[in-house]
């Protein structure tokens, strides 16, 4: 079995891995550790906060019983907004703390469309307009070319993880663009892992989620991924 540690700010959407590990739990360990939040706004200064060393480094130690294999800090606009070099800044960090593997759910995404060969997006970002323009600018840095964006303005984690699996479904129809392989879906406060079949099934086309690509990588981190049921094409594909 397989345990990919998770580091999680605040409280939004972390039964996302708790319902995945109860699903597939002769495969996969999912344990989550918490990590504090100054305040909760999807606005850059806010967001760098919190993923600063002091927050991922609390986490890294209260993972440290459960023995992971790999951690991931399962938090997408903390990571994006360090830009690149800033968010392997990030992971290094946490690797050195933890010893074991890690990275984080920007550069899971980068490396997800890698792994799919897959270079042109949509996006249906939860944030301001200004943050996920952050986003946008991370992906372009990995070579990903974004060729629509929904942003919906939505400005606290807490706000995100009550949408509903329509209002979801809703926001990547409308992001979606018939140049686009695929369709992220950036925000790991948002609810996502019980239906990413009915997303691909509605757009015809790979869906990415930012809690479903943060179990992916940290899995890739461990070896090679297997199929797992449920969690759409990234899951069943091979390099």
């Amino acid at each position: 079995m397989a345990t990919v540690g998770i580091l999680y700010p605040g409280h939004s959407a972390e039964d996302d891995f708790d319902a995945l590990q109860a699903r597939l739990s002769e495969t996969l360990n999912l344990p989550v550790a918490i990590t504090s939040v100054g305040e909760d706004a999807h606005r850059v200064d806010a967001l760098l906060d919190l993923g600063r060393t002091e927050r991922l480094a609390d986490g890294v130690v209260r993972l440290r019983t459960a023995r992971p294999d790999s951690m991931m800090w399962a938090c997408t606009s903390g990571s994006f907004v360090f830009g690149r070099d800033g968010a392997r800044r990030q992971a290094d960090e946490v690797a050195a703390a933890s010893g074991v593997p890690a990275s984080s759910t920007s550069i899971a995404f980068v490396d997800a469309l890698q792994h799919l060969g897959i270079h042109r997006v949509a996006v249906a970002a939860s944030y301001p307009e200004d943050v996920a323009a952050h986003f946008v600018a991370f992906l372009a840095a990995g070579g990903v070319n974004v060729v629509s964006m929904g942003s919906h303005g939505i400005v606290t984690a807490a706000e995100v993880g009550r949408l509903e699996q329509a209002q979801v479904l809703a926001m990547v129809t409308a992001a979606d663009h018939p140049d686009a392989e695929a369709v992220l879906v950036p925000d790991t406060a948002m609810h996502t892992m019980s239906f990413i079949d009915q997303l691909e099934s509605a757009v015809g086309k790979p869906v990415l989620t930012a809690n479903q690509v943060t179990v992916w990588k940290g899995l890739q981190l461990i070896g090679p991924v297997p199929s797992l049921p449920g969690l759409g094409r990234l899951f069943g594909a091979r390099p």
